[in-house]
């Protein structure tokens, strides 16, 4: 499995449309091959900067998605209301406890 986590800062006064676009984004996963689930959290000391946790079965999976002309299309769109680049990080989870 892997999770992907997905960090933007956005304009102030937009969290309307960004939650909107982000469930947009969400939807758009759901049908995707690998894609497992996904969380959206709201920063505690700064209510502009979204982290995005999406769960999925491969690294392959997750890729696909990424460079899909729809994907490509939603970044589009939420890139309107974001302040500086998207960041992503990737990780595979790891076997055992604790590990």
């Amino acid at each position: 499995m892997v999770k992907v986590l997905i960090k933007r800062r956005y304009k102030p006064g937009k969290e309307k449309e960004v939650a909107a676009l982000l469930n947009e984004f969400r939807a758009g996963a759901l049908n995707r091959p690998g894609y497992i689930s996904g969380i959206t959290l709201i920063n505690a000391e700064d209510i502009n900067v979204r982290l995005v946790i999406g769960t999925w079965e491969s690294l392959e999976a997750w890729e696909s998605w990424k460079e899909s002309d729809t994907r490509r299309t939603f970044d589009k769109m939420i890139a309107v209301y974001q302040e500086g680049p998207t960041q992503y990080e990737t990780y595979f989870t790891a076997p055992g406890r604790g590990a």
